[in-house]
């Protein structure tokens, strides 16, 4: 199976050019202003039109208020959205557009391979469940976790698709999806020079060891 790949935190016209170029299935905005990452709606639509077709729009939220993400879908018309907060799973379903449900591994209630299952059960409906590292934030810390908190959800056969976050880069991908082997990979810092700036040479790289991890 290939592994996708969503590059995310994207706040520039050639991070966008260099992410499509070398590959990757999707590409994310966030929209939560406490990221160093965010993006207004009118620069992510902006940035949206150069997204070719058969590349995939992400929108982010961490706890928004309903008329953040309703700007959000009028004016960038993002294919999938992510909540990567607090969400309950009417709050991500309201909207009737296609959700992915972050859960940081490690937090609170999430902190074993039980209760990190039991946690996801609630969003059957989500298009795919992303698990991230837990820190004070909400993604993009470049901290990894255990991905052995994540035993059960691999083994449930009603599992939704599984993507792989936190603390990625060229350098430990392979070794996490050969282990995981998940639907798809979602980095941030790990493509970076500097938050939201990120690094052609590392994007390229990042897609190269995904690439060879899937031949194993």
């Amino acid at each position: 199976m290939r592994t996708r790949v969503k590059i995310c935190g994207l706040t520039r016209e050639s991070d966008i050019a260099s992410a499509v170029q070398a590959g990757a299935d999707a590409i994310g905005f966030v929209f939560y202003p406490g990221s160093k990452r965010y993006v207004d709606p009118a620069r992510a639509a902006e940035l949206r039109r150069l997204v070719p077709a058969f590349v995939d729009v992400v929108a982010l939220f961490v706890n928004p208020q309903p008329q953040e993400v309703e700007a959000v879908l009028q004016q960038v018309q993002p294919d999938l959205l992510q909540f990567h907060g607090d969400e309950s799973l009417q709050d991500c379903s309201r909207y009737g557009v296609r959700f992915m449900r972050a859960f940081r591994a490690g937090a609170p209630g999430m902190d074993t391979a039980q209760t990190l299952a039991s946690a996801c059960r609630e969003y059957a409906d989500a298009a795919a469940w992303l698990f991230d590292s837990y820190s004070k934030g909400y993604g993009g810390s470049g901290q990894a976790f255990d991905h052995g908190l994540l035993r059960d959800v691999c083994s449930d056969v009603q599992a939704r698709p599984i993507v792989l976050s936190g603390g990625l880069h060229a350098e430990n991908v392979g070794a996490a999806i050969r282990a995981i082997r998940p639907w798809a990979v979602d980095v941030s810092s790990g493509v970076e020079d500097a938050p939201g700036i990120k690094s052609e040479s590392k994007i390229r790289a990042l897609m190269h060891a995904v690439r060879a991890a899937d031949c194993v």
